[in-house]
């Protein structure tokens, strides 16, 4: 199956918490999207590998996305090296998607910014022909992707540009809490975490007003570039 659109989290409901506007309103709009978890985020401190696998499976479903997978790098561990950016390109040339999401080039959360580099590397060395890789014992064609956008997570980051997300917003917030384990829970016994509180989905919802403002919409999702973007003509801007 080849896809549109690759977005890619290091945990899984990173694309949930920062993108799943952006990857609704191009399903409505005919697009094949996939998503891709580096880890299960096991190191988190509500909830386990399993069920929070069992959370994404259910958020997948809610999104409607064509493919959700899972690799097994380690939460909190992996590297930017030559293994786990095969790993990443084995996806990229398995799925041939034009573009990629992924984790914010810097944030919080020091995972994010070292998924970034490593996902970036990867689309790049995923173009190389000399750079063999193998899905079921087939050595796979070189694919690189034309563009590459980071969202953006818990930090604020001044957006490069912003996608109107306003009438998908509702199923976004769904998708979320599809992660159950991991937000407000008023019955839970967990420990309590920075995303866990009463307010936070307040925060979420502020963040995409505060991206849809300049472009007179309600709701807007804010993505980063390494290159700078192109556009046909003034008229498609906002």
């Amino acid at each position: 199956m080849k896809l549109d659109i690759l977005a890619i989290g290091v945990h899984p409901d990173d694309v949930e918490l920062s993108a799943s506007g952006t990857i609704l309103k191009h399903i409505a709009l005919g697009k094949k999207v996939g998503l891709l978890d580096l880890t299960k985020g096991e190191l988190g401190t509500r909830g386990n590998a399993v069920l929070r696998t069992e959370e994404a499976t259910k958020a997948a479903k809610i999104l409607g996305v064509s493919i959700r997978e899972q690799l097994d790098m380690a939460d909190g561990f992996f590297e930017n090296n030559e293994a786990h950016q095969k790993k990443i390109i084995q996806i990229i040339r398995k799925y041939q998607p034009e573009i990629v999401l992924c984790n914010a080039v810097s944030d919080r959360h020091p995972d994010h910014g070292r998924a970034a580099k490593l996902t970036t590397d990867a689309c790049f060395y995923s173009g190389l022909i000399k750079v063999e890789t193998k899905d079921n014992n087939t050595v796979q064609a070189a694919w690189r992707p034309k563009a590459v956008y980071h969202y953006i997570q818990d930090n604020f980051i001044e957006p490069d540009f912003v996608i109107d997300i306003t009438p998908y917003m509702d199923k976004k917030m769904e998708s979320i809490m599809a992660y159950s384990s991991q937000f407000f829970d008023p019955n839970s016994k967990e420990p309590a975490t920075p995303i866990s509180t009463k307010n936070f989905m307040e925060y979420v919802k502020a963040k995409c007003s505060i991206f849809g403002r300049p472009i007179n919409v309600d709701y807007a999702e804010g993505f980063t570039v390494n290159r700078y973007i192109g556009v046909e003509n003034l008229f498609d801007l906002k």
